[in-house]
């Protein structure tokens, strides 16, 4: 690790110790991710309360907007302190707060800062009844099959299974993948009476290697993407992380697509031949 940044200590002290007013940090909207999500629109309503009788869409966007207000003031008001990642990674390494991964197990499985403690707020929805089954095929279709993406569902023991393991005074720094889901978490536990909470501004795909001890198969950045994009090597993460690996990290994706490109061939020369041999097969 490089050297702690300046003013770390002071942005990390234990809560009871004010900040100054020239080192208060004011949150502006542009700091919170400006992708809407589904499932933390849910989960802000269910934090925040919904309106019922609009259309889905106009309800979630107005859901949505009050949940940022919401987490906007909890900052601005340092009942939630933000921490880059940076400041995340020392703070954990050199104090006994806790770091608590809230991301699903399909991030969570591809790498994890070493001693963090995971409790996700979201994961896999492994129903499979009808309805579920309907919801992961729709997902599937409309673009799941390229990003990955997965049907989630909200974890309602969240609270519970993080006071079964932590008092409420108990310093809790939370991250998620991009920043998102730990700042809705963040809010949960806030209302539950937690004293000492910190958020990972950006999350583990602002976070540079170095940042954190990982463990786990691939590089903070890409524990967040899958489907055939991965595959090919074609995300915006796995294009900024071969411009640092080079050339190497490249031709793997390229070998991936040539063979692609061969299979499919085969396959569509296979199926042209299939017929007239089908022809020659059938008894005369």
């Amino acid at each position: 690790m490089a050297a702690p940044p300046l003013g770390l200590a002071r942005r990390v002290a234990a809560p009871a110790a004010a900040h100054s007013s020239s080192r208060s940090r004011q949150l502006r909207p542009r700091l919170l991710p400006s992708k809407r999500w589904s499932g933390v629109v849910r989960m802000g309503a269910a934090v925040g309360g919904g309106q019922e009788g609009e259309e889905e869409e106009t309800r979630q966007a107005k859901e949505m907007a009050a949940a940022r207000r919401r987490w906007e003031t909890l900052i601005r008001e340092e009942k939630i302190k933000t921490l880059t990642p940076r400041e995340a990674g020392y703070t954990f390494k050199l104090t006994d707060k806790v770091l608590l991964d809230v991301r699903p197990s399909n991030e969570r499985q591809k790498a994890w800062v070493k001693g963090s403690t995971w409790i996700p707020v979201f994961d896999l929805d492994t129903s499979s009844d009808l309805s579920g089954l309907g919801k992961k095929a729709f997902s599937f279709i409309v673009g799941g099959w390229w990003s990955g993406s997965s049907t989630m569902s909200f974890n309602k023991n969240f609270v519970q299974q993080v006071e079964e393991k932590f008092s409420k005074d108990t310093d809790v720094i939370l991250v998620c993948q991009k920043g998102l889901r730990s700042i809705a978490a963040a809010e949960q536990l806030y209302n539950a009476g937690f004293e000492n909470l910190f958020w990972v501004q950006g999350g583990l795909e602002a976070a540079e290697e170095e940042d954190f001890e990982r463990e786990g198969s691939q590089p903070f950045k890409l524990a967040g993407i899958g489907g055939v994009s991965e595959f090919f090597g074609w995300t915006d993460q796995q294009r900024a992380y071969a411009a640092k690996e080079g050339w190497s990290y490249r031709l793997l994706f390229t070998g991936r697509l040539v063979g692609a490109i061969v299979l499919l061939d085969a396959l569509f020369v296979g199926a042209q031949n299939i017929g007239p041999l089908l022809q020659q097969l059938k008894p005369h």
